[in-house]
């Protein structure tokens, strides 16, 4: 009898099955200090326990794309070890904030299935949740992503594609208990701007870029126990059609985000989700640039001292997003476009 475990294929899951993922993960100070050397994030309510404190919090919370790392990262061995590719995201709600000392737990469902034409592969959606210690809801997500067939003579399975909302509505937006903006310091927080100097359709170039080493990429997969084969084995990707180790999408999604803090500052905390996708994919010496546009404003109800943006994120590969490099007449993006991210963020006014 065999000890080891290769991973569910495509024609492993079933419609509604039930996944307990295992290893929980207690977040300690060291995980948020690592999360700074990799991507370079300065968001100072994230970054600072006095900073947070004096907004109403008990200390300095977990960037929400490391939240989201860590529960991602829990899903991995069950539904993702054979992927060929993350393919998107919906409906990603931030229900709790993080905090170091906080145990992490995942569990998924599978919500739908689709064989693709050529037999080899198959669409997997599913539905994650990630809670704390206290059972507490941290977040709750929709992915897709292409999943190999281990017997490629397996049937395949009745075709569900679940319906999933274009966007995240604003009063289902969760903001963190005790937050108050009303002491809000933007000097120590690195910037000005607040949600009242944003508009509708306004682009924001962030400027900076961040090549990507081989040796972080795979130091911040590990960090999140991604287990993925096509992130760390070589030997088996010079044999795909990229021949190499490809880029873990949620280190794309973090560098983007601590990348936006030139020209999003105060985007404190992301709220939600509303849809993403890996464009293409990125590689160990690829540098990563991005620029955002905001499409739309909402107050938040009940907190008149802060407003929620909805934010576009773009990001390129060895591409300076000066130009904005979007997608084409065609409808199709550009060739340097990599993540292309909708999300909600909240704002001091």
């Amino acid at each position: 009898m065999t000890k080891t475990v290769a991973g569910n294929y495509f024609e492993d899951f079933t419609l509604g099955q039930q996944i307990v993922h295992a290893t929980p993960r207690t977040v300690t100070q060291g995980d948020v200090a690592a999360y700074i050397a990799l991507y370079g994030s300065r968001f100072a309510i994230n970054s600072a326990d006095t900073f947070a404190m004096a907004n109403g919090l008990p200390c300095a919370p977990l960037d929400d794309i490391l939240t989201f790392n860590f529960v991602f990262g829990k899903t991995v061995p069950d539904v993702s070890l054979n992927a060929v590719a993350n393919l998107g995201y919906a409906d990603v709600q931030f229900k709790a904030r993080v905090y170091p000392g906080d145990t992490i737990s995942s569990t998924s469902e599978i919500i739908g299935l689709k064989q693709n034409s050529n037999g080899k592969t198959g669409v997997v959606y599913v539905r994650s949740i990630g809670v704390n210690q206290d059972g507490v809801e941290v977040l709750n997500y929709v992915r897709w992503v292409m999943v190999n067939k281990g017997n490629i003579d397996a049937p395949a399975p009745e075709t569900v594609v679940p319906e999933l909302p274009v966007a995240v509505a604003v009063a289902d937006l969760t903001v963190p208990e005790g937050l108050d903006f009303s002491n809000y310091d933007r000097t120590l927080a690195g910037s000005v701007h607040g949600w009242a100097d944003y508009d509708i359709g306004e682009k924001i170039d962030h400027v900076d870029g961040i090549t990507i080493e081989e040796a972080e990429h795979m130091l911040a997969t590990r960090l999140y126990q991604n287990t993925a084969r096509v992130h760390f084995n070589q030997i088996l990707q010079a044999d795909s059609r990229f021949g190499r180790r490809l880029i873990y999408g949620g280190h794309i999604i973090s560098l983007a985000r601590s990348i936006s803090f030139n020209g999003l500052g105060n985007a404190c905390f992301v709220a939600a989700i509303n849809g993403g996708a890996h464009v293409a994919p990125t590689f160990g010496g690829d540098t990563i640039f991005a620029w955002s546009e905001v499409l739309d404003k909402a107050e938040v109800p009940g907190h008149d001292d802060m407003g929620a943006l909805r934010i576009r994120t773009v990001a390129t590969k060895d591409q300076p997003c000066a130009n904005f490099p979007d997608k084409g007449e065609d409808g199709r993006s550009d060739v340097s476009v990599v993540l292309d991210l909708d999300y909600w963020v909240l704002m001091p006014r």
